[in-house]
């Protein structure tokens, strides 16, 4: 018996076979780049020769700060083989942002394209710990990263001997309150995640997948579950609706993951009518909620294609899923639903002693499993009270119908308590969503003398619609009784995102409580 003999198989295993599976078939195309899976792991035996030659080992940290580009890809393969810690950077953070997460990570390598050399160089003379530059292309602060993976020979992969309970990287999440938090995401979670992936979603036969969101964050999930099918991605710089239509028309697209916001810019972009979209056979959406609304108007323009999936960085992508077939268009309840636990976690709705809340009563989304974080990075009594009663508490207040089907309410931080009743905006948003002029609404908590908290709805009106505020606050007061009626309306073109693409309620928060010392009134 050897100490390999019960490891598992993780990402780096499992990117080796989904890549020699199919070595000659086109995998990639961005851009005007097609790669065949032996290119792509040929560059990828580059880049990992090239960061070992560098000294980089096992454990070594990581950053990367690019646009999507195939070298993001490269490098993404070159960590797993090498074993790197790696905590990628969002192109749409800021500096200050940036220079957080790499000290808080401790991060030595920065990987970046050539458009962020000025951030790169800022944040090395900001963050003491970062000793190395690697740029996508010649610089004239760091190491020319292309230049250096071209100096060798593709040579086999070999993925590394690692324990499923090491931690392959951290994901820092931007928290409704104070400063991001570091998730530890395991080898474990990693490869549990991929699995269920693999044996829950439903995949069309043939795998065309677009990839429109960022490589370095979610676009990446995609790669190695669509190759294990023999499929191929197809990635676009940026979300842009024109760019999206004319991609999915041209390659003939059967599979995409997009954000709710995502969404609702391609069903209100009028030239959605001008293009064959009809290839599309699964649209994969979460990380935010969906309105019922606006999920049945896409049921209704695109057929019954949409699968979605509900997770979070602590428990990665896929605690629940709502299949194609589960969507019925004529029953709100299940169009608000995020779906029923997959088989791999452990998952129950507990109250604030612990103990599971009686069917249909609200409770927090407790998880066990291993696709459970290891713990927030640095972080004891944040993990200490993550893990409370021994479950993962996500944070999430959500209830059960009879079938098993769980409906979000809200985030537990983001319930808003107002003259004694407590109020999830969800509920609100929902009801705010159904109003035909109403293309998105958000709803926070705003200081009130009276009430403590009032409740405040932010609405984006569709173009050309018209709607006034006493209307909108007298079909929720109708619907859902007048403690939930919005005190108030604001009228927006947009609502501020963060840079996954979710409302980010903080920042909207902020512009009503400023100067105050305290989020809650």
């Amino acid at each position: 018996m050897t100490d390999d003999l019960h490891r598992g198989t993780y990402m780096a295993d499992l990117l080796l076979h989904a890549l020699g599976s199919n070595l000659d078939k086109p995998c990639v195309y961005l851009g005007d780049q097609v790669l065949t899976a032996r290119e792509v792991r040929d560059e990828m035996s580059r880049y990992t020769q090239a960061l070992t030659g560098l000294g980089l080992s096992r454990g070594s940290t990581m950053s990367v700060l690019a646009p999507n580009r195939p070298e993001v890809l490269f490098n993404m393969g070159a960590n797993n083989f090498v074993g790197c810690r790696t905590t990628p950077l969002h192109p749409l953070g800021s500096e200050d942002d940036h220079a957080y997460v790499i000290d808080d990570a401790g991060i030595e390598t920065l990987v970046y394209d050539p458009v962020f050399e000025e951030r790169a160089v800022a944040l090395r003379e900001r963050c003491p710990g970062l000793r190395r530059l690697l740029c996508f292309g010649p610089t004239n602060e760091g190491e020319d990263y292309i230049a250096l993976a071209s100096k060798y020979e593709p040579a086999p992969l070999v993925a590394p001997a690692v324990d499923g309970d090491e931690v392959s990287g951290l994901a820092y999440t931007g928290g409704t309150t104070g400063k991001p938090k570091g998730v530890m995401g395991t080898y474990r979670s990693g490869a549990t995640m991929t699995q269920i992936q693999m044996s829950e979603w439903e995949w069309p036969n043939e795998v065309r997948f677009l990839i429109c969101t960022p490589l370095s964050h979610a676009g990446a999930a995609f790669f190695i579950p669509t190759l294990l099918q023999g499929g191929s991605i197809v990635v676009t710089p940026t979300f842009d609706p024109k760019l999206i239509f004319e991609t999915i028309e041209k390659y003939k697209i059967t599979a995409t993951m997009l954000v709710p916001t995502m969404l609702y810019v391609l069903l209100d972009d009028p030239r959605i009518g001008d293009h064959d979209l009809s290839s599309l056979e699964t649209v994969y959406y979460g990380a935010a909620a969906m309105s019922p609304t606006r999920l049945k108007e896409a049921l209704e323009r695109f057929g019954p294609i949409f699968f979605q999936f509900y997770g979070q960085a602590e428990a990665p992508m896929t605690l629940t899923v709502l299949r194609k077939g589960e969507h019925d268009v004529n029953d709100p309840a299940r169009l608000a639903s995020c779906g029923r636990p997959v088989p791999w976690v452990h998952l129950a709705l507990l109250d604030d002693e612990g103990n599971e809340v009686p069917q249909g009563e609200p409770g927090e989304i407790c998880v066990r499993g291993p696709l459970v974080m290891k713990g927030y990075w640095n972080k004891p009594e944040q993990t200490e009270d993550a893990f409370k009663f021994g479950w993962l508490h996500t944070g999430d207040v959500a209830k059960a119908d009879e079938e098993g089907f769980l409906t979000i309410v809200d985030r537990k931080k983001d319930m808003i308590v107002s003259g004694g009743f407590n109020i999830f905006p969800r509920e609100v948003e929902d009801v705010l969503a159904t109003h035909d002029a109403v293309a998105q609404a958000a709803v926070v908590g705003v200081p009130d003398e009276r009430w403590g908290e009032a409740v405040k709805a932010v609405v984006v009106l569709r173009p050309g619609a018209e709607a006034t505020a006493d209307e909108l606050i007298a079909m929720v007061k109708d619907r859902k009784g007048s403690h939930h009626a919005p005190k108030s309306i604001d009228f927006t073109d947009s609502i501020p995102l963060s840079p996954l693409g979710k409302p980010d309620k903080k920042a909207l928060r902020a512009r009503y409580w400023e100067g105050s010392e305290r989020l809650v009134n």
